[in-house]
């Protein structure tokens, strides 16, 4: 097919993916993006799957983490078409004897929800609240930056002070469990806070897990869980539009299958189909880490300790979903939940600890914790009016064999937890469409095993352990080749920053202090791959 030459080529066309080309190409640089699939989004996309005139979110749905996010907030894709939906209350976590937590729009009305489960809990929340509001902007920041983030870090002290400061560290590593404990009497705050937490894969008991919860219930109570209008897929759409109208391309159904190694530098790559490219300046993979390493580059042109390290590297629990056309919206017992884009259900909060025992033992939950969403109640255009697109996903041991018997019974649970909390929602559903860990690893490679955060967040893999102890940066031990993917730090979700960040490490490795990075990094990287 010939041979092709740009600036840089971007391997995966999803969201990070073409974070990072819409980046490089707002330098000017020439961009083509190359995607497997035959169509872009990776994990954001929709399609009319479970019945004709419901429109289905395929993988990920509500973007708490792309509303917050600065990176895509300052590419302004409303501008390509892209607008949001939000449904009247962000959360509901509803137990099988029709009480609800919910997560309002407004954080008063939240207080005053949680004040029935008991006396002060209100005011708890507020609590909660007005500390985030002290550290949103800098805190988000440094999140999404590339480590050290020193600048976003200096401005998050300076406002938080010593003692914040401290109070801060220990919430970064406090088991939500225990976050729950200390911050609520009642259950209904935990329940918020743990199910937030749980969208992760870390335990309520260990490290870590506590600001998880905090972080995504407190950007709802803040942005809200909003989606896409007229599906997920309309957030890539825009992505390609404005890359497009840039100068960039997205090339679909072309499946990388080598990054060329050439004296230490990524120089290109070649497809399955025969198609090559050299890039001049960069290789960004918005690829898993063991994808990239392992497979397109190969372990012959890496240093002996990063091939051992990723050995250890440790993927999240694989996912089933379940998504369902209803004739009607679901018959909830509890009134809160009708109003809510998201659901939490299937367990109480001694729930919550099952279930992470049961993961971790290997064994399907009895009782699965499913995430519901409602997608016609956040964005009316998902289905015909007066009935509802809905989906829920729940967390599955590795090493699992999903017979048919054995989706059809995972499929009884969930609709069971379901049932529990809503009767009558059986007779409405009119189509169903299931997704077992191997289908979504079909649809999306990164999705390895049905994994969908591109690594375990458990804190022995974030930050500068991420995706193995390294730098904690996009740049990899290769010169010019940059990871991109969700195994980059900062990890899992729709945020842009993974992309974002390689991007920017790309144009500066090429700008005028160019030499001097890649020799910096180049040393960094000797010094921590040495073996002993």
């Amino acid at each position: 097919m010939g041979l092709t030459t740009v600036d840089a080529v971007v391997v995966g066309a999803g969201p990070n993916g073409l974070v990072a080309a819409n980046a490089l190409a707002d330098a000017g640089w020439d961009v083509l993006v190359l995607e497997a699939q035959d169509t872009y989004g990776g994990a954001v996309r929709s399609a009319e799957v479970a019945a004709p005139g419901y429109e289905t979110d395929l993988f990920s749905a509500f973007y708490p983490l792309a509303a917050g996010s600065p990176v895509i907030r300052g590419l302004h894709l409303e501008d390509h078409g892209l607008s949001w939906s939000r449904a009247p209350d962000a959360l509901a976590h509803v137990l099988d004897d029709g009480r609800a937590a919910v997560l309002r729009e407004r954080a008063v009305d939240t207080a005053a929800g949680l004040e029935e489960f008991a006396p002060g809990d209100g005011d708890a929340w507020l609590e909660l609240v007005a500390g985030w509001d002290r550290v949103r902007d800098p805190l988000l920041d440094a999140l999404f930056s590339p480590l050290p983030a020193a600048g976003p870090v200096l401005r998050l002290l300076r406002r938080l002070g010593a003692a914040g400061t401290l109070d801060l560290a220990r919430l970064a590593v406090l088991p939500v469990r225990r976050l729950a404990d200390e911050s609520f009497r009642g259950e209904g705050g935990g329940l918020l806070l743990t199910g937030n937490a749980m969208h992760a894969d870390v335990p309520p008991d260990a490290a870590g897990s506590g600001v998880f919860g905090w972080l995504l219930a407190m950007l709802g109570q803040d942005v809200g869980f909003p989606v896409p209008t007229g599906g997920a897929g309309r957030l890539p759409d825009a992505l390609v539009s404005r890359l497009r109208a840039r100068g960039g391309d997205v090339v679909t159904g072309a499946r990388v299958d080598r990054v060329h190694v050439a004296r230490g530098r990524a120089v290109g790559v070649s497809t399955a189909d025969g198609r090559h490219v050299r890039a001049r300046h960069a290789v960004v993979a918005d690829v898993s880490a063991p994808a990239l390493y392992l497979d397109l580059v190969g372990p012959d042109a890496l240093p002996p300790r990063l091939v051992r390290d990723l050995d250890r590297f440790q993927w999240d629990h694989p996912t089933v979903k379940v998504s369902w056309a209803l004739d009607r919206p679901i018959p909830w017992t509890a009134p809160g939940a009708r109003s809510a884009g998201t659901v939490h259900l299937g367990v109480d909060r001694a729930g919550f600890v099952d279930v992470a025992a049961a993961l971790s033992r290997g064994v399907v939950p009895a009782r699965p914790f499913l995430v519901l969403g409602q997608m016609t109640t956040s964005d009316p255009s998902r289905s015909p009016a007066g009935t509802e697109s809905a989906w829920a996903y729940t967390h599955v041991p590795h090493r699992v064999r999903w017979t048919r018997e054995a989706v059809t019974e995972e499929v009884r649970r969930v609709e069971d937890a379901v049932e529990r909390a809503a009767p009558g929602f059986a007779d409405a559903v009119v189509g169903r469409f299931v997704q077992t860990p191997a289908d979504l690893e079909a649809a999306d490679a990164n999705l390895a095993g049905g994994a969908v955060n591109g690594g375990t967040s458990a804190v022995h893999q974030e930050l500068f352990l991420r995706p193995t102890p390294g730098l904690g940066r996009p740049e990899t031990p290769v010169a010019s080749l940059y990871l991109a993917s969700a195994s980059a730090h900062p990890g899992g979700g729709v945020h842009g920053a993974c992309g974002w960040n390689a991007a920017r490490a790309a144009l500066a490795a090429a700008g005028p202090r160019g030499a001097l990075r890649r020799a910096l990094v180049r040393t960094a990287w000797a010094r921590l791959l040495r073996d002993p």
